[in-house]
């Protein structure tokens, strides 16, 4: 199979090579274009190619249906049926499957199915990278360094099954990450952007909000551990409930697993978590952060199951006017709990009807902490989603409604569920880049939330 075989072509091909009960076929060709800068200057560029194909085969046995799934990349014609033939003896070794369920069938094929797949290449940074190289001249005139990664991929994922499903879905994902750095490194400032195309996407934009907040940095101000006002800019409320997100399954909540649980079984679904009306949603269609409308799902898990491949998804609000609406599901779990079907969605929204944007929070903050973003978040305690980990980049202390100064990095002990339980002001929603999560999960908006009491548990050095 030569890398110019159409990706259709290929998913047929498996799909007619099977011997199993049945057979879900997913090949997801990918293209990406990148820039790296550092020191005010481009260091590299690079655009790939590839392709991974996903057999997912299942055998019905005396005992229940079994699974087998087989991943692989740049798969050639021989290794094709080898590749087939791997997944069906994965699935005669296996068990029965927990989550089996009957293959998804009945949704309409795609009317692209048959198509080229989508392509990036070096010509997504048309524009940008002019206007990059005039963000560069001003740090030199400015005395201060840029350092950066630009990113972009197409992933085009097709899949098929024998149960008829035909469908198709284009991705492009794309992120920015630049820092500035004054010349002799003591002080630091990043900003981040998602994008679909870089067509929304200015430098010189990013570069003026960094001299802001270096020209903050120059005056250097202690202050010990403590719980603090402060003001979480819309990446790190990305951070923190993308990982709330991945938390919420609700088969482990009605095991009584996690912080979605109550005593004695049971899950908090209808509890008020928080007196704000926050509605935490994920939604395929939503305009800037479109994700694939159907399920796909190279493994199972306890969010995910490849039975439910090609299921088709719609909006889900998994905190609705500021009580817990919906837990994650697939079509297992569902039954099990006895809950709607609600598979996870590879995008996040936080609403919180505020319209004001940070710097108006800031202007009217008495005293208080003004973040950059989080970093190295991990789980402490699943019982309460107690998290740790620490800031970054800037921290930034504001009196009277103004900045005066950049305060030293903490090490933060806080629960997301916790934080909106507290949280006393939401910002404006705004499409926003997840520092911790980027490399996972990139579509997410949300705004900039004030927390009168931030856990700062101790001064983090030499961050």
């Amino acid at each position: 199979m030569s890398a110019a075989s159409k990706p259709h072509e290929i998913v047929e091909r498996a799909l007619s090579l099977s011997r199993a009960d049945g057979c879900v076929v997913i090949a997801d060709e990918e293209s990406s274009a990148n820039l790296r800068w550092a020191g005010n200057a481009l260091t590299t560029n690079g655009v790939t190619r590839g392709r991974t194909l996903t057999v997912i085969a299942t055998v019905d046995g005396g005992r229940g249906t079994a699974s087998g799934v087989v991943s692989r990349a740049a798969v050639t014609a021989d290794e094709l049926e080898p590749l087939v033939r791997a997944a069906e003896a994965a699935a005669r070794d296996a068990g029965p499957a927990e989550d089996a369920q009957p293959l998804v069938a009945g949704t309409p094929a795609s009317d692209d199915f048959a198509g080229s797949p989508a392509t990036t290449t070096a010509e997504v940074f048309a524009d940008f990278a002019p206007a990059l190289g005039e963000s560069f001249a001003r740090a030199r005139a400015g005395g201060r360094e840029l350092y950066g990664y630009a990113y972009h991929q197409v992933v085009s994922s097709y899949l098929g099954s024998s149960t008829g499903l035909r469908l198709r879905h284009d991705q492009p994902t794309g992120t920015l990450e630049l820092n500035a750095k004054s010349p002799d490194l003591t002080r630091s400032a990043w900003a981040g952007r998602s994008t679909r195309d870089f067509e929304d996407v200015d430098p010189a934009e990013l570069d003026a909000e960094l001299t802001q907040r270096l020209k903050w940095a120059e005056r250097k101000i202690e202050l010990p551990a403590g719980r603090y006002e402060t003001l979480l800019p819309p990446s790190a409320v990305a951070d923190l409930l993308i990982y709330q997100l991945w938390s919420a399954a609700a088969r482990d909540a009605v095991e009584g697993r996690t912080v979605f649980s109550t005593p004695g079984g049971g899950t908090r679904l209808g509890e008020k978590l928080s007196g704000l009306p926050l509605t935490l949603r994920s939604d395929p269609r939503e305009p800037g952060l479109e994700s694939a409308p159907f399920v796909l799902a190279h493994s199972s898990g306890d969010d995910a199951s490849v039975f439910d491949n090609g299921l088709p998804l719609s909006g889900t609000d998994w905190i609705r006017e500021g009580r817990l609406n919906r837990l994650v599901t697939t079509r297992h779990s569902a039954a099990l709990t006895g809950l709607p079907t609600a598979p996870s969605i590879d995008n996040l929204i936080l609403d919180g009807g505020g319209t004001r944007s940070l710097d108006e929070m800031v202007a009217s903050t008495e005293r208080g902490l003004l973040l950059t973003c989080l970093w190295y978040i991990r789980e402490v305690d699943p019982a309460t989603l107690l998290l740790t980990g620490l800031t970054r980049d800037g921290v930034y202390l504001v009196e009277n409604g103004e900045v005066v100064g950049e305060v030293n990095n903490f090490r933060f002990n806080e629960s997301p569920v916790g934080l909106l339980s507290r949280a006393v002001e939401a910002g404006r929603t705004e499409r926003t880049l997840p520092r911790e999560w980027s490399d996972w999960f990139t579509r997410a908006a949300m705004p900039a939330l004030r927390v009168p009491d931030f856990n700062m548990s101790s001064v983090s050095r030499g961050v």
